[in-house]
C-alpha cells in the first residue's frame, strides 16, 4: 500500500455555490455559500482558481453546469479540491458516487465539505467515506420525504377535483383568484374549444377518415396553444378524441384511476362515448382507402355478410389521351356468398337518389308543419327553463353540502375517509347536473332550427343530393339512413325515424298535424 505521507496534496481549488431554486433562504443563498468557502480556502492555504455559482437542482438526470465544473476539474493537470459547504449541495443521491469516487481514485479531485468537516481523497480512511456516504443517504432521505409530501398533495387535489398537470388544448392555464405564488386555475380557451367541440363531432359522425379530419382541422385553423403553435398531426386527434377530461372526467396515466374534476367541460359525456364506440370500431376494421373519396366509404354494409362494403376504382385510359374511372362496391353475391360481386357506385347512387324523391313535399304542406314547430317552439322553451332551474337548485344544493361537509371534517364529526368518499360522491353528482345543464343549455339555442333545417333537407334531399360535393354527399347520407345495407345490386336501407315520418307526410294530401295526437312531439 503506498503510504499517505506520498499522496498528491491538492494546492489548488474550485468552489461550488449551489441552490436548487430562487427562493433558498439567506443562509444557503449562492453569496452566503460563496463567503464561507473562500474564508476555508484561505485558511487551508488553497490557492482559488475558479468559482462556479449554479441554480440547479441535483434531482434531475442530467445536471449540465455540475459537470461543467466536474470537468474543469479535470483538465487540470494536478490535484484539485473541489471545495462544497455540505454534501447535499454537491449531491442528493448516490448516482454521481461512481464518478466521483473515480476521480477520487485517479488522484484528479478531493472533496472537502466545510460544514461536516469532511476531506475525501485517495487515500480516505473507510470511517471517512462512511461519513461522506452517511450524509449522502440523508440528503436522499430529505428528497424522498418531499417527494412523498408533494404525491400526498397530488392526491389531495385529484381528490379535490383539480388538475394536476398541463391541461389539455382548449384549455388554458390563469392565475389562481387566491394570488398564491405558482397556483394556477384552468378556464376554457374560447378560441380553439368551439373547434375542439366540432373536431368531436365530426369524429363522432363516423364519415371522415383521420385524413379528412386532419384536413378540416387545418381548415379551421386549429393549432396546438404550446411550442410553435403547429397544426395537429395524426397522434394528436387521437389523444384528444381518447382524453375524458373534456367531458369532465380527468384519468391519471399512471394509475389509470379517473377522478370527476372541477373545470368547465367542453362536450358532453353522450358524445364522448359516441366518439370511444367509433374509434375502437376503426381500430378492429381501418378504412383501406382511407385516402380516396368513395362516397359509401364505411357507411354501407354487405346484406349477407353484414361486413362493411369496401370499393375500389378502376380507371381506363383510351388510344385518344382520354381517361374514364368507374367505383366498384365488392359484396357477396347473395346466390353464392363464396363469390364477390362489383356493383357500380353510380347504379347506388341512382337508388339514393330515388329514395330521397319521395320525401318531396308541397310546398304548402311544408309550411303547414313549419307554422306548427314555431309554435311549439315555446312550449318546449319553457320546458327546457324550468329544468334548467330545477338542476341550478339542485347543483346549489349540492354546493351547499360540501361546504357543510368541510365544516364537519374541521370539527372532526367525520373521519378523513368518510369525508373523502362523501365529497367524491358529492362531486360526481355536481359534475352530473353541469353536463345535464350544459345539454339543455345547448339544444335551447339549436333545437328549432335543427328541426326546421332537417325538414329543409327532407324536402328538397333529391335536389341538394344531386349538387352536393363529396363530403356533403357523405353527411346527407348519414343523416337521412339510419343503415344502408347492399343486397346483390339492390340497396336495402332504413331510413331515421324522423325522416321515415317525413316520408309518409309528403304522401299525405291533407296533414292533420301532429297536434292533435302529440302535443309533445318534437320534444327529446
Amino acid at each position: 500500500m503506498k503510504p499517505i505521507t506520498e499522496r498528491k496534496v491538492a494546492t489548488k481549488a474550485i468552489i461550488l455555490s449551489r441552490v436548487s431554486s430562487r427562493e433558498q433562504e439567506d443562509g444557503y443563498s449562492i453569496s452566503a455559500q460563496k463567503h464561507r468557502l473562500e474564508e476555508y480556502c484561505a485558511r487551508k492555504g488553497l490557492e482559488l482558481i475558479k468559482i462556479f455559482e449554479f441554480c440547479e437542482s441535483s434531482t434531475i438526470n442530467k445536471r449540465p453546469k455540475f459537470m461543467e465544473a466536474i470537468n474543469f476539474a479535470k483538465s487540470q493537470k494536478e490535484v484539485v479540491a473541489i471545495v462544497i459547504d455540505k454534501v447535499d449541495r454537491l449531491q442528493r443521491s448516490y448516482k454521481e458516487n461512481p464518478l466521483l469516487d473515480e476521480l477520487v481514485s485517479k488522484e484528479k479531485i478531493e472533496l472537502h465539505f466545510h460544514t461536516e468537516n469532511c476531506i475525501i481523497h485517495k487515500y480516505s480512511t473507510s470511517q471517512e467515506r462512511m461519513v461522506w456516504n452517511l450524509y449522502v443517504m440523508i440528503a436522499q432521505g430529505h428528497i424522498d420525504s418531499l417527494k412523498d409530501n408533494v404525491n400526498r398533495a397530488k392526491d389531495q387535489k385529484l381528490r379535490s377535483g383539480e388538475w394536476i398537470s398541463k391541461a389539455p388544448l382548449g384549455y388554458l392555464h390563469v392565475p389562481h383568484p387566491s394570488r398564491e405564488r405558482g397556483r394556477s386555475t384552468i378556464i376554457i380557451d374560447e378560441q380553439r374549444a368551439p373547434l375542439i367541440r366540432k373536431l368531436f363531432e365530426t369524429y363522432a359522425s363516423g364519415n371522415y377518415s383521420l385524413l379528412e379530419i386532419l384536413r378540416m382541422t387545418r381548415e379551421w385553423g386549429l393549432t396546438n396553444h404550446r411550442g410553435n403553435k403547429s397544426y395537429l398531426n395524426r397522434s394528436c386527434i387521437y389523444e384528444i378524441i381518447q382524453n375524458p377530461f373534456f367531458c369532465g372526467i380527468m384519468r391519471v396515466k399512471k394509475t389509470g384511476k379517473q377522478y370527476p374534476h372541477i373545470h368547465p367541460p367542453i362536450i358532453t359525456k353522450e358524445l364522448f362515448d359516441t366518439c370511444q364506440d367509433v374509434y375502437h370500431g376503426r381500430k378492429n376494421k381501418p378504412f383501406k382507402y382511407a385516402a380516396k373519396q368513395f362516397v359509401f366509404r364505411g357507411l354501407i354494409k354487405c346484406a349477407v355478410t353484414d361486413h362493411v362494403v369496401s370499393a375500389m376504382e378502376k380507371i381506363k385510359h383510351y388510344k385518344n389521351g382520354d381517361s374514364g374511372r368507374w367505383v366498384y362496391l365488392v359484396a357477396a353475391d347473395p346466390a353464392n356468398p363464396q363469390k364477390k360481386i362489383y356493383v357500380k357506385e353510380e347504379g347506388v347512387l341512382k337508388q339514393v337518389e330515388n329514395v330521397l324523391k319521395t320525401m318531396t313535399m308541397p310546398t304548402e304542406l311544408k309550411a303547414q308543419i313549419i307554422d306548427y314547430i314555431n309554435s311549439s317552439a315555446d312550449v318546449e322553451r319553457n320546458f327546457r327553463k324550468k329544468r334548467v332551474s330545477e338542476l341550478q337548485a339542485e347543483h346549489t344544493k349540492t354546493q351547499n353540502r360540501l361546504s357543510v361537509l368541510t365544516d364537519l371534517l374541521l370539527d372532526q364529526a367525520v373521519t378523513k375517509n368518510e369525508y373523502d368518499t362523501k365529497r367524491q360522491e358529492l362531486l360526481k353528482k355536481q359534475g352530473d347536473i353541469g353536463q345535464e345543464i350544459q345539454k339543455y343549455q345547448e339544444s335551447s339555442d339549436n333545437f328549432t332550427d335543427s328541426l326546421k333545417g332537417l325538414l329543409e333537407l327532407a324536402s328538397e334531399g333529391y335536389n341538394t343530393f344531386k349538387g352536393s360535393n363529396f363530403d356533403k354527399k357523405r353527411q346527407l347520407l348519414n343523416s337521412v339512413f339510419l343503415n344502408l345495407k347492399l343486397k346483390g345490386q339492390k340497396l336495402d336501407f332504413m331510413l331515421h325515424p324522423l325522416f321515415a315520418e317525413f316520408q309518409k307526410m309528403s304522401k299525405t294530401e291533407v296533414w292533420c298535424g301532429w297536434r292533435d295526437l302529440n302535443p309533445h312531439a318534437f320534444r327529446r
